[in-house]
């Protein structure tokens, strides 16, 4: 069974959390990828970025439904999420709208495992960690090219 060492890209674009989301879209843009892991200053994955999070500064703001009830004011719905949503819809720098806590693999994941974490998950960027350090990524790309040559 190929593992995650066998599909990945070992030349990773990364970003901090600094740059700009303009520079980010363009990033992707230019190197026709979906996502990027986020380094911390010690070069380790603190984050993964990716197209989804981009579009979702563009979205309209779904505001929770309430209802009131003896002048309280019951949310249906998480007022949390609203709070989560302005500021990513705000974000001008990685860091406001990146994904928090990134799904992270190792060398040795198979690939029935990465694509079952793509699917239910709902992520298509993972990347691949040895020894605590970034050696790869495995992207939905990655996948289709390794379907593409079972043939």
């Amino acid at each position: 069974m190929l593992t995650a060492q066998d599909i990945m890209t070992s030349e990773v674009i990364t970003v901090t959390e600094d740059v700009p989301v303009t520079r980010l879209a363009a990033i992707l843009w230019e190197n026709r990828i979906s996502g990027v892991p986020v380094l911390d200053d010690k070069g380790e994955v603190i984050s993964v970025v990716t197209e989804n999070d981009l579009i979702d500064q563009t979205k309209k703001l779904h505001l929770p439904t309430v209802i009131s009830v003896l002048d309280s004011v019951i949310f249906l719905e998480n007022p949390n999420k609203v709070e989560k949503d302005i500021e990513k819809i705000t974000g001008k720098t990685v860091k406001d709208i990146c994904s928090k806590n990134p799904v992270i693999i190792a060398l040795d994941t198979r690939l029935d495992e990465i694509a079952t974490i793509m699917a239910e998950k709902k992520v298509h960027t993972l990347p691949v960690v040895s020894e605590g350090k970034l050696v790869g990524v495995v992207g939905k790309s990655d996948i289709i090219r390794t379907l593409t040559k079972k043939d």
